[in-house]
């Protein structure tokens, strides 16, 4: 089986880590280091670490973990509710705030994608639903002072 450059990456670093720890030389290392550029399978590999007393680690083919793939469904909901709260105002703006904040909860534990949709949600959420209760508050105030 054909090895990847990830491969040929852990093998360098077995090799690097034997040198460090003298069983190398640096004419082997240097030698195996040239060979390794050169090698094209999985039995290559394994041939340049075979005597060395830690295995190589790249024979099983290991893909590597994503983290954080996947992108939150709240922060989406929550910027989506952001962005629309223009013609239905407050209607959107209170669950643009719900969803951001259970985004950005849940984003923190998964280690999900999204936290600047939610964020964005968020502010969209509160400026939009905040400043007319502001105004509103504000007109009442100005309302109840002139009697």
């Amino acid at each position: 089986m054909r090895a990847t450059d990830a491969d040929r990456d852990r093998v360098h670093e077995v090799l690097r880590a034997a040198y460090a720890e003298g069983r190398l030389t640096w004419d082997e290392f240097d030698a195996r280091s040239s060979a390794l550029l050169q090698a094209k399978t999985y039995d290559e590999l394994a041939g340049l670490t075979a005597d060395l007393h830690r295995p190589a680690s790249p024979v099983p083919y290991q893909p590597l973990p994503v983290l954080g793939g996947r992108t939150n469904s709240l922060a989406t909901a929550s910027l989506a509710c952001g962005l629309v709260q223009f013609p239905f105002l407050a209607l959107a703006g209170i669950p643009a705030i719900i969803c951001g904040h259970l985004a950005r909860r849940q984003i923190r534990r998964t280690g999900e994608r999204g936290d600047g949709m939610a964020i964005t949600g968020l502010v969209l959420g509160y400026a939009f639903t905040g400043i007319p209760l502001l105004i509103g508050l504000i007109v009442l105030i100005v309302v109840v002072a002139s009697r």
